[in-house]
């Protein structure tokens, strides 16, 4: 890859991993889109573990208390603190994780095609669109039940649809369940942090099973400006949804989507 293919591919994935709008729908169609070659799996593990740093550093403070009070749970055998909401996080990746044991065939090759990503873009698009208008401005992510975290878990698992969005799904799932927009999606953050960590276990495994030749130095520029440019977005991002909600996602994911379909029906 050259310089410019990697700072858009990094930036790309940094800002829509944690925007509603989907990160692996736009990192498929950046090289459809321009001709590039496929940046390959190296290059994917890279980015991921530069948006899972940015994600981490962000919540340091938080993912703190809740490893310290879920040590003490474990060992108390009884909730205190924040360990509610770590083992919330935990739970709630396990329906995304045997989902994508599962599928991953039909994930990696079926569903990788521009008429999905479009369908998934304006279908889960408008149902974000009715999630957010119909929330309250709610409750915040310490209320979940444990239902509550069995949907969300369970909605994140339609994320293996390209297109969907895992953020965007997630956020969704909450605002239904009366959650506010802040704390929908601060949860949604919360819970790409092992999903990231399993993709990026996944892909390494596959990595070291192939013949992939790693460029260092296009992985290391690919983790810096991926981690930078997810940082950013979550800062800003929690701080636009709170004065704008989420219609500006909506219409960017329907006028994408349709514009998918134009070009590839």
């Amino acid at each position: 890859m050259d310089l410019l293919q990697i700072i858009i591919l990094a930036v790309v994935q940094g800002l829509t991993e944690f925007l509603p709008i989907s990160s692996s729908a736009h990192l498929i169609l950046v090289p459809v889109l321009t001709d590039w070659p496929d940046q390959g799996l190296s290059f994917d593990i890279a980015v991921h573990l530069g948006s899972l740093g940015a994600v981490i550093c962000y919540f340091r403070r938080e993912l703190a208390a809740m490893s310290r009070d879920w040590y003490r749970s474990v060992r108390t055998r009884e909730l205190v603190g924040e360990s509610r909401l770590a083992w919330a996080v935990l739970l709630g990746t396990i329906p995304v994780g045997l989902a994508g044991l599962a599928l991953k065939g039909l994930v990696e090759n079926q569903w990788r095609s521009p008429l999905v990503i479009a369908a998934s873009l304006i279908g889960f698009g408008l149902l974000l669109a009715w999630s957010d208008w119909k929330h309250k401005n709610g409750r915040d992510e310490h209320s979940l039940s444990w239902q509550d975290v069995a949907i969300i878990g369970g909605a994140q698992a339609l994320a293996l649809i390209p297109g969907t969005s895992r953020s965007g799904i997630t956020m969704t799932a909450g605002l239904f369940l009366g959650l506010s927009r802040e704390a929908a999606s601060r949860f949604s953050f919360l819970l790409s942090i092992p999903v990231i960590i399993l993709a990026i276990g996944l892909e390494t495994v596959t990595l070291v099973r192939s013949d992939e030749v790693v460029d260092w130095l296009s992985m290391l520029i690919g983790i810096a400006l991926a981690g930078i440019a997810a940082y950013l977005c979550i800062h800003y991002f929690l701080a636009f949804i709170r004065r704008v909600g989420m219609q500006p996602f909506v219409v960017y994911r329907i006028a994408l989507g349709l514009l998918l379909f134009y070009f590839f029906w």
